[in-house]
């Protein structure tokens, strides 16, 4: 698909619960590379709207998990023997 040559498909506003919803069709969404869950931006113009597909954010997976993290952990190796205790003084405040 150039973008000299847009295509056009024609589709029906229907109602969808207490709003109104537009059937994307699989060949539609296969040539505008829409996939379920896809983000859009919805333009209204002087025409009418112009739907945009948003840019997928690529994640990273983390190299650790929580689990993994905490293996092992104790109160000796997390330095809880270095908190703070609080004197007497600072209880009042």
């Amino acid at each position: 698909m150039s973008a000299s040559s847009p295509v056009r498909f024609e589709g029906v506003v229907q109602p969808w619960g207490n709003s109104l919803g537009l059937r994307i069709t699989r060949p539609v969404s296969e040539l505008a590379n829409l996939k379920r869950g896809a983000k859009v931006m919805i333009e209204i113009t002087e025409e009418g709207l112009l739907i945009r597909r948003q840019p997928t954010e690529r994640r990273h997976p983390l190299p650790f998990t929580e689990a993994t993290l905490l293996d092992g952990l104790t109160p000796y190796t997390a330095h809880a023997d270095e908190l703070p205790t609080l004197i007497v003084s600072e209880h009042d405040h």
